[in-house]
């Protein structure tokens, strides 16, 4: 048997293998099915299925190399299936980890018979033209007919770029987001997620045919999405959490992913603690004016000496800047805080680069980018009203690790790693951060970023479809509503203020 695989080295979501089966027999009956599975069972203990579209041209396959066949076989949850015969070997067979992200889309390409990753790309994702922000697009989606549109136009979209990869080599999508997006693409009713109580209408998907989501791939290609823990907390961090694999380690662990909502787990291989908060929107830069999104152009960094009233920004790609980002109203309210430009309450300190301070909408606002600097010719600015909302959501944030360490009874420098998944977390200057009082002063030496974790979670499981261990990480999670937590509204009312806290 000419086969990469043995018994219990079967590792990826899609494995090919070349089969020599055994030849029909005049002594009994003898059915080729029978025979393809019997070649099966010497090194794959888990049951093997054959779908239709298999069967209608497996005698065929069969006889054209003298019953040497390649197989694509596809895992799911308690068996695989096998996806496609032929009496060729394959040229590609492809994978694809989707991150269906609120606002942009992100595509890991994964060539199986290679074992590596072909590329990564994003796209924006349609429904924005429906609304920027999660609840605009829940409410449109009350209406079945809206519903059916957010689906189309996401799917059509996704299928848009799978016909450039090669749909029909395409064997298994893995896709990850939160509980809204995961419902959209699926096509589920969304009108309760955000009711009183909230309630999801499911919390597993498990593993579909591409076509029932009308995804197109090859005919029998599968599906897995990541499941979601509730309403605030979905499949997204999930397959975080399966790539920064928290839950198989000893000590203790944050995982913080700041995107639609800023989420939090504390944990390790025992437990797993989570929480959210309204602090992501803040903390990426969603509500600023000249806020955006990690992109080309975004000013990620900051740097101010107000005794030579020089300001030096950094953007993405050296392009000129287009708005800045979480990380860079990061950097910047820290720069404009330790050189005196702004007091512990948020308030402006006009007592250097009286060029740069100026009405904007009759509020006081600092120049970042002068227009002529700009990609778009637009002055980018932060107003004082805004750092005030960020205070509000850095506070949040610094509450939120506080109150969890507190309910496991730890302090911060019992914490092994600060995980700061996304671009955020790549681009975040740490120290920032502990200036301001987002983070505790000893995530300066602790910090790690994970890029984007939920997506290269999705590509994990390409490679390695453990259903078990994301099995494992539902049953170890336990979530914790902090809205009406009396010590967390006690840390947030003293974390308002730039400093480091001491509550």
């Amino acid at each position: 048997m000419d086969s990469p695989m043995c018994s219990g080295c079967v590792r990826e979501a899609v494995e090919v293998v070349c089969l020599e089966v055994g030849k029909p027999s005049s002594v009994e009956v003898s059915f080729d099915s029978l025979r393809v599975l019997e070649a099966f069972s010497e090194f794959i203990k888990e049951p093997v299925k054959i779908p239709l579209y298999v069967l209608r041209k497996l005698p065929y396959e069969l006889r054209k190399k003298n019953f040497k066949i390649w197989t694509v076989l596809g895992k799911k949850e308690k068996e695989w299936e096998i996806l496609e015969i032929s009496s060729e070997p394959l040229e590609k067979a492809l994978g694809i980890a989707i991150d269906l992200g609120s606002t942009t889309i992100a595509f890991y390409v994964y060539d199986f018979l290679k074992k590596e990753v072909l590329q990564k790309f994003s796209i924006v994702n349609p429904q924005v033209v429906v609304g920027e922000d999660i609840l605009t697009r829940l409410h449109f989606a009350r209406k079945e007919e809206n519903l059916k549109y957010l689906q189309k136009i996401t799917v059509d979209a996704i299928n848009k770029e799978l016909e450039k990869i090669s749909k029909s080599e395409i064997y298994y999508l893995t896709i990850c987001g939160n509980t809204v997006m995961s419902h959209f693409l699926a096509g589920l009713p969304v009108r309760y997620i955000f009711g009183d109580p909230p309630c999801p209408c499911t919390k597993e998907y498990g593993v579909f045919e591409a076509k029932e989501l009308g995804l197109e791939a090859h005919p029998c290609a599968k599906v897995f999405i990541f499941p979601s823990v509730g309403a605030y907390f979905g499949g997204d961090i999930i397959a975080g959490l399966y790539f920064s694999e928290i839950y198989k380690k000893e000590g203790y662990y944050f995982f913080i992913d700041v995107g639609t909502n800023a989420e939090v787990v504390l944990g390790n291989r025992d437990f797993l603690l989570v929480t959210s908060g309204a602090a992501g929107p803040a903390l990426e830069g969603g509500i600023f004016e000249c806020g955006c999104q990690a992109k080309e152009g975004a000013i990620y960094s900051v740097v101010i000496n107000s005794y030579k009233e020089e300001l030096q920004y950094f953007t993405l790609n050296n392009k000129a800047p287009v708005g800045i980002c979480g990380s860079g109203i990061i950097d910047l309210i820290a720069q404009l805080f330790i050189n005196g430009l702004l007091s512990n309450e948020g308030k402006f300190i006009k007592k250097s680069f009286h060029n740069r301070f100026k009405k904007i909408d009759d509020e006081l606002a600092f120049i970042v980018a002068f227009a002529e600097e700009t990609a778009e010719r637009k002055l980018i600015y932060i107003k004082e009203s805004e750092i005030k909302s960020f205070l509000r959501s850095k506070g949040a944030m610094y509450a939120i690790l506080r109150v969890l360490c507190e309910k496991v009874g730890l302090s911060f420098n019992e914490i092994e790693k600060f995980y700061i998944a996304g671009t955020f977390g790549n681009h975040i200057r740490v120290e920032s951060a502990v200036t301001l009082g987002m983070l505790p002063e000893e995530a300066l030496e602790k910090t790690e970023g994970l890029g984007n974790a939920a997506g290269e979670g999705a590509l994990k499981f390409l490679q390695k479809p453990e259903f078990s261990e994301i099995e494992d990480i539902l049953k170890n999670i336990t979530y914790l509503d902090l809205n009406k937590d009396p010590r967390f509204m006690e840390i947030f009312a003293g974390a308002r203020f730039l400093g480091r806290v001491y509550v």
